[in-house]
C-alpha cells in the first residue's frame, strides 16, 4: 500500500473526510489548520463542525455514506493537515475575552463543548469503530486530550506533546486527569498536569501513553501498517476494547465537575495570570509562524 490517502473526500470549512472502502473501511478525518494563517487552536467553530461529525456517526450507528448504501466504519483516524502542529489546545483569546468580560456562562459553555466532545470522541468503539489520533508534529493542551481520547496513539518519532495550561494557572477542562488515568496512575497524571514540561515520542514510550512511533513523513503508511495489524484480529481487539470500556468507563459525571471547577479557576484568574497567558498566545504565533524553532 502507499503512504498517500484516498483522493475521495468531502469538505467542510474546517474538516476533510475521505472514506475508503475496503476489507476493513477507514475514514479518515483531518482538520484543516492552514499554515501561516491561523493558529491551529481548537475554536469553538471547529469543535461544532467535528462534533457534528461524531453525531453523524453516532446517528447511523457507526456507518458512513458508501458507493451505494450506509457501510460500517471499521477504523476513524483523525490528523491535521498543519505541516508541524496536529493542535495548539484551546482558543486563549477567546478564554481572555470572556474572562476580562466575566462571561462565566460563555467560559461553561465552551468547556461543556470541549468535554462532550471528547466523551463522544472516546466512546466510538462501542458501535464498533476503532479510533486513532495520528501525530505528526505537536500536540499541546486540549489536542493531547483529544490523543489521549483516542483508542490508540500513533506518532512520528518528532512530535512532542505538552499540558502547558498551568504556566497561566489552569489545567486541562475536558478531561485529562480521567484520560491519563485510564493509561498511567492517578499520581502520575496529577504530575504531568501540574507540570507544564514538553515530553517527546520517547517519554510518552517509557509512559506506555503512545501505541506506535514512526518515522516522520511516515504517519499515514504506519497508520495503515498499523490498522493491517489490527485488522488480522479485529473482532478480537474490539471486543477487548469494549471490555476495556466497561471496566474502566469515563466518569461523566465526574468530568462534569471538572469542567465546573475549570470555569470557576478560569474566572478567577488574575491580570498576572492573564498576562502570562497573552505572552503564551505570542510565542505560540512566533512558533507557528516560524515552525523550524526547537520546541525545548
Amino acid at each position: 500500500m502507499t503512504g498517500s490517502l484516498p483522493s475521495e473526500s468531502r469538505m467542510t470549512p474546517r474538516i476533510v473526510v475521505e472514506f475508503e472502502t475496503g476489507r476493513f473501511n477507514i475514514l479518515w478525518v483531518s482538520l484543516t489548520h492552514v499554515a501561516g494563517a491561523t493558529s491551529p487552536t481548537f475554536s469553538w467553530s471547529i469543535m461544532c463542525e467535528f462534533g457534528d461529525l461524531l453525531r453523524t456517526i453516532a446517528r447511523n450507528r457507526g456507518c458512513w455514506q458508501g458507493d451505494t448504501e450506509l457501510v460500517p466504519i471499521h477504523y476513524l483516524v483523525l490528523r491535521s493537515t498543519h505541516p508541524h502542529y496536529f493542535g495548539l489546545g484551546g482558543d486563549l483569546n477567546y478564554f481572555i475575552d470572556c474572562i476580562r468580560r466575566r462571561d462565566r456562562d460563555a467560559l461553561y459553555r465552551y468547556s461543556r463543548l470541549a468535554l462532550d466532545l471528547i466523551y463522544e470522541w472516546a466512546t466510538m468503539s462501542v458501535r464498533g469503530t476503532t479510533t486513532i489520533a495520528l501525530v505528526q508534529g505537536r500536540m499541546l493542551g486540549g489536542a493531547f486530550e483529544l490523543g489521549l481520547a483516542a483508542d490508540f496513539l500513533i506518532a512520528e518519532e518528532h512530535s512532542v506533546f505538552a499540558f502547558p495550561e498551568i504556566l497561566f494557572g489552569l489545567f486541562p477542562c475536558s478531561g485529562g486527569m480521567s484520560l491519563l488515568a485510564q493509561r498511567v496512575s492517578i499520581r502520575q497524571a496529577q504530575r504531568m498536569l501540574a507540570d507544564p514540561c514538553v515530553y517527546t515520542v520517547a517519554d510518552l514510550e517509557r509512559l506506555k501513553l503512545v501505541d506506535d512511533i514512526c518515522a516522520r513523513g511516515e504517519g499515514v503508511r504506519g497508520v495503515r501498517k498499523f490498522i493491517a495489524a489490527h485488522a488480522a484480529c479485529h473482532s478480537a481487539r474490539l471486543m477487548l476494547q469494549r471490555a476495556r470500556h466497561r471496566m474502566a468507563p469515563l466518569d461523566y459525571a465526574e468530568m462534569l465537575k471538572v469542567v465546573d471547577d475549570w470555569v470557576t479557576a478560569a474566572i478567577g484568574l488574575n491580570a498576572e495570570s492573564l498576562r502570562a497567558m497573552e505572552m503564551l498566545i505570542k510565542l505560540q504565533r512566533a512558533a507557528v509562524n516560524h515552525a523550524g524553532i526547537s520546541c525545548r
